[in-house]
């Protein structure tokens, strides 16, 4: 029997945090280009959203009572039945803090470069873990987008690299020394 548990919605590596850290991060990006980065990725990651909320759906739907007590879904199906709710694969609900906007793009940006190692990481193990091909079809799409998505966020972070040295700023900010 599946365990919804394999699928990670919720928690700091999961699609509802990536989202809201990358639509939350453009917001203060001095850089248009990287800006559109940040979109670009955080509205995909709100489709991996619905893509993953939606295997959950038709992985439960039809559980019955022996079911849901030997799959380990009987405590989040007495809170939420068959209700998609953003939980951490160990069933911890999802929180804002488990996501970074800090305001520097440097740091962001380093920050999502992790991110999007941790749900690759994460999709790695839900493979080791998950024999359904209809399932492991989608974690394999979804696990070559949190590729082109480090991909893509290496590329931001060479484009702030270059901007930033063109105001001598790398890493250091002039300002501090007045």
């Amino acid at each position: 029997m599946y365990s919804y548990h394999k699928i990670q919605l919720g928690g700091p590596d999961g699609e509802v945090g990536a989202s809201l850290r990358y639509l939350t991060q453009r917001i203060a990006m001095p850089y248009s280009q990287i800006t559109g980065i940040l979109t670009d990725i955080g509205t995909e990651e709100l489709a991996h959203v619905e893509m993953v909320s939606a295997i959950l759906y038709q992985l439960t739907k039809n559980l019955k009572v022996n079911d849901i007590e030997n799959s380990g879904f009987a405590t989040y199906f007495v809170d939420h039945t068959t209700g998609i709710y953003p939980v951490a694969a160990s069933g911890y609900p999802y929180t804002a803090a488990q996501f970074q906007s800090k305001g520097d793009i440097l740091a962001d940006l380093h920050e999502d470069l992790a991110a999007e190692q941790k749900a690759r990481a994460t999709y790695d193990n839900i493979l080791r873990l998950v024999d359904d091909p209809d399932v492991c079809d989608a974690i394999k799409f979804l696990r070559a987008r949190e590729i082109v998505h480090y991909q893509r966020f290496a590329e931001a972070l060479g484009i702030a690299q270059d901007k930033m040295n063109e105001k001598n700023f790398y890493g250091y900010n002039p300002a501090f020394d007045k």
